[in-house]
């Protein structure tokens, strides 16, 4: 780290952003800009470090982008996020819960196909018999 801070390649190399990551991030405002050196280049703090991880764990947690920002200026507003959080995490897991349902239901519909691969009759049918007679939830593609 220079006395200026660290350099965008430093950054990159320590939090595992990408150098265009950090540009999205700071261009959407989820990272403050950064304090710019003597000859332009972007100096970054140890806390943007420190933001970084949390950014990292909560795309892991598949928090979007937009979500992140939002938690993020809660907190910068002197709030704490965590209701907020707490809000999300429970639509989250609802998505997740219609999303397993949605994919036992392919599951079963594909094992069922293994299944009765051989008994289908191979001439009663547009294009193949055994996707055709395979019978989904409504709705499903």
């Amino acid at each position: 780290m220079g006395q200026d801070g660290l350099l965008i390649g430093e950054v990159a190399a320590r939090s595992g952003a990408s150098r265009k990551a950090l540009r999205l991030y700071e261009e959407i405002g989820i990272l403050p800009a950064p304090r710019r050196t003597a000859a332009g280049y972007r100096a970054y703090g140890q806390e943007t470090l420190a933001l970084l991880a949390f950014i990292a764990h909560a795309r892991r947690l598949d928090f979007r982008l937009n979500e992140i920002k939002a938690i993020i200026q809660i907190k910068r507003a002197g709030r704490v996020p965590c209701l907020h959080v707490l809000d999300l995490v429970r639509q989250k897991v609802g998505d997740l819960d219609r999303a397993v349902a949605e994919l036992t239901e392919v599951r079963r519909g594909l094992q069922g196909l293994l299944r009765s691969w051989r008994s289908a009759r191979r001439g009663e049918a547009v294009v193949c018999p055994h996707i055709e007679r395979l019978k989904l939830v409504k709705g499903r593609r």
